[in-house]
């Protein structure tokens, strides 16, 4: 009888025992952490950009204050440009770049009028070197396009060159000094990305440049007033085509899971 009591009695403590074990056994290992790539790019670009009219601020020399002058017109051709840069993704949303571009020789136009009946016309160049540092957002991936927005802060060195005044009625005429300045630059970018390779997007992007003013004093052949005039508030709507290249990937170190071992 004390035989038979005591085999169940075994066989449940075994079970009990190896109970705990099998448990452990079946459940399953936690997930590695997510392997984080930092990853360095190469940027490069061209573009078209559609200047917007300017503030054309008339500043004449106190002989001229009260002459009536007024502009009727004025306004900026649209400028090509093209450059590069180098970024930092710093993970799969987040990145960062700092870019140089020149934006070509486009042609600066006005006209204006002081009484009785005389007008006056203005033409000149204006070209720039734009350097800006941008961070992106970018929106998720679907069928390997990838929608982003970001935006600058920087640089922008503005020239106006060969800038001339011409009173075609009274036959006057002068030319500026050919100025050039730096200004404060920002900017504020829209697009979308496409990933022809691992290493190798295509962006198409928009991008709204404010870079800031330039001003010439006119010197007058024939012994009239130096007067200036300023350009402001310069803002262009880009449109850019870019190619991304992703030249080095830094890999960080995987956080290892060790098994425990029980005391035994």
């Amino acid at each position: 009888m004390v035989r038979r009591f005591a085999i169940p009695t075994l066989a449940a403590l075994a079970a009990l025992m190896a109970s705990p074990a099998a448990r452990a056994a079946d459940m399953p290992m936690p997930p590695p952490a997510p392997e984080v790539t930092d990853s360095w790019y190469l940027r490069g670009y061209v573009g078209i950009g559609m200047n917007g009219t300017p503030k054309l601020d008339y500043l004449p020399s106190p002989p001229d204050v009260s002459n009536g002058f007024v502009f009727q017109h004025n306004s900026i051709g649209d400028t090509p440009f093209i450059g590069f840069g180098v970024g930092y993704e710093w993970n799969s949303w987040l990145r960062f770049d700092a870019t140089a571009e020149y934006r070509a020789k486009t042609r600066v136009y006005a006209f204006g009028t002081y009484p009785p009946n005389f007008l006056d016309l203005y033409e000149g160049n204006l070209k720039s070197w734009v350097i800006l540092t941008n961070a992106y957002v970018d929106l998720g991936t679907w069928y390997c396009l990838t929608p982003f927005v970001g935006a600058g802060i920087g640089a922008a060195y503005v020239k106006l060159a060969d800038f001339s005044d011409v009173n075609p009625l009274a036959g006057g005429y002068g030319f500026g000094r050919n100025p050039a300045d730096w200004n404060l630059a920002w900017a504020l970018h829209a697009g979308v990305a496409y990933s022809v390779s691992k290493n190798l997007k295509v962006d198409l992007a928009y991008r709204y440049l404010n870079y800031g003013s330039i001003t010439d004093t006119v010197d007058c052949a024939g012994g009239c007033n130096p007067d200036s005039f300023k350009f402001g508030k310069l803002y262009s709507h880009d449109i850019m085509l870019g190619l991304r290249w992703t030249c080095c990937d830094v890999e960080q170190p995987r956080q290892v899971y060790m098994p425990l071992h029980s005391k035994g």
